[in-house]
């Protein structure tokens, strides 16, 4: 692979994709973070776009997790009200349309927004509305996982676990542990998760990127997680990694970001490549637009060309990240139904087969009986191939 022609960044921008693990307020557009400061009189480090980045240090190696978050607390000031949230929301669902994300699962503490006496309804329901008019006007779907903070305390992540509780079903479909990891255990929050699981609402947490595999087990074992998000250091433990793989349990990877925390040295020596050759179900995600300085297809181009991974592992990969979404089983075979039919198009030598034209109305009937089979066999197919257990 190394000695083989790489596709260009274009090929990857136009297959269709998921973002299972992209933090709202790490996903601002540079240029909105200034408008909104100057509508409401917001201190910035600079109101210069180059200098904003060079001070929050986008796309920058940080050498740890806690010096990566220092870049949220500039966000976080332009997003305190209403408008701005709607409009953050909005545009992050507009710029990963443009790359034809097809679904995204957008991750944020409602709590982190109330600095200006904002109540949690208004916060959530400001980000909804802003992913669902995207979704009215671009297609793109988009879900909210709510986030408790691990190095705030156990009661506020209580608070945000009641909070998904009340919106599910109403857009929020997760619940996840956010923040500094190291020194801040997964198990000091395990009564929110009882309450999220005893609600059957999804899991997921962040562990294994900034501490090691013990707490990714506490994760698992402790809080009941779904997916992990990174798990970069599971490879410490091949028992817990096995594990891992007997279940079926997601990894939601973030290549750059790890780079950029120092999780892993360079995206050559990432985890990720090996985590799939054994089997393991990956799925890769931007975790921070602006922050990592990313999109979904640049992740994707950087495990083509810095990790060797062929055009097959990467249809793979996104095929996984539709498996793995906190989505009704009976919506994810649709997805996967459309997607993969979509991914055909795309040939392993980087050429893209035109899809096929409409059919006519004059024989739409005879299209759709050749091209839908029964409820019963459709059935088996998708979960045989596309849903594997």
């Amino acid at each position: 692979m190394p000695d083989s022609p790489k596709l260009p960044l274009e090929f990857f921008r136009q297959l269709p994709k998921a973002d299972l693990h992209v933090h709202l307020d790490g996903s601002l557009r540079l240029e909105t973070i200034i408008e909104l400061a100057r509508e409401q009189g917001v201190d910035l480090p600079s109101y210069e776009p180059e200098g904003l980045r060079l001070a929050m240090n986008l796309g920058q190696n940080c050498g740890s997790l806690v010096e990566y978050l220092k870049a949220f607390d500039v966000t976080l000031r332009v997003m305190q009200t209403e408008d701005a949230l709607y409009r953050v929301a909005y545009e992050l669902a507009e710029d990963a349309a443009r790359e034809n994300v097809r679904y995204m699962e957008v991750r944020y503490a409602p709590m982190l927004h109330t600095r200006q006496g904002l109540r949690l309804t208004s916060v959530v329901e400001a980000v909804l509305d802003g992913l669902r008019a995207a979704h009215d006007r671009l297609g793109i779907e988009s879900n909210v996982i709510v986030c408790g903070i691990r190095n705030i305390s156990p009661e506020s992540s209580n608070e945000m676990a009641e909070l998904a509780v009340a919106y599910k079903g109403r857009g929020v479909v997760g619940f996840d542990l956010a923040g500094a990891e190291y020194d801040h255990p997964a198990k000091h929050h395990k009564g929110a998760f009882q309450l999220v699981r005893s609600n059957n609402i999804n899991t997921t947490i962040h562990a294994g990127e900034a501490y090691g595999p013990e707490s990714i087990a506490q994760a698992l074992h402790v809080c009941g997680a779904h997916r992990i998000g990174h798990g970069v250091r599971l490879r410490e433990d091949g028992d817990l990694l096995h594990y891992i793989n007997d279940h079926r349990i997601p990894l939601e990877v973030c290549p750059s970001s790890n780079v950029q925390t120092g999780a892993v040295r360079d995206l050559a020596s990432h985890p990720m490549k090996l985590y799939y050759n054994l089997g393991l179900r990956v799925t890769v995600n931007t975790d921070n637009r602006l922050v990592t300085d990313t999109t979904v297809s640049q992740e994707l181009w950087h495990c083509h060309t810095k990790m060797g991974m062929s055009v097959a592992d990467i249809k793979s990969i996104i095929t996984a990240g539709f498996k793995s979404a906190f989505l009704p089983f009976h919506v994810k075979q649709a997805y996967l139904r459309r997607v993969s039919d979509e991914l055909k198009r795309f040939n392993l030598d980087g050429t893209i087969t035109p899809p096929p034209p409409e059919p006519s109305s004059m024989g739409r009937r005879e299209f759709r009986s050749r091209t839908i089979p029964p409820a019963s066999t459709g059935e088996h197919a998708v979960i045989d191939h596309d849903l594997d257990a």
